[in-house]
């Protein structure tokens, strides 16, 4: 093998390492503080915290605060929860009560092999 392609390997091996410690960047929305909305936020945030362990940034939009938010991200449902990184983007929606759907969704379960 030659001298450039063992630079090129350990390239596309550097970039894979840093995707596997990319933060996940998720964006919740909800409509005011209502007990749907808090519980959907618990259930984020505790999800986060036990499968993301501090590799994560969380926005909350409450969409009667920030319309012009929600209609750009074209949400039509809440709670929704977008995941905008890592690639590719997912939403989910709904309560946020199935754990493996989030879990096969972000992309966890093959990382935790």
């Amino acid at each position: 093998m030659s001298a450039r392609a063992d630079k090129h390997t350990k390239q596309l091996v550097d970039a894979a390492r840093e995707m596997e410690h990319a933060p996940y960047v998720l964006r919740l929305y909800v409509a005011g503080m209502t007990p749907r909305s808090a519980d959907a936020i618990r259930r984020v945030i505790d999800f986060c915290e036990k499968y993301l362990s501090q590799q994560y940034e969380l926005e909350i939009v409450d969409i009667y605060q920030k319309p012009t938010l929600a209609k750009g991200e074209q949400i039509i449902a809440v709670p929704t929860l977008v995941k905008q990184l890592p690639e590719p983007l997912r939403r989910f929606i709904g309560d946020m009560q199935d754990e493996k759907r989030l879990l096969f969704g972000m992309d966890i379960v093959a990382k935790q092999k």
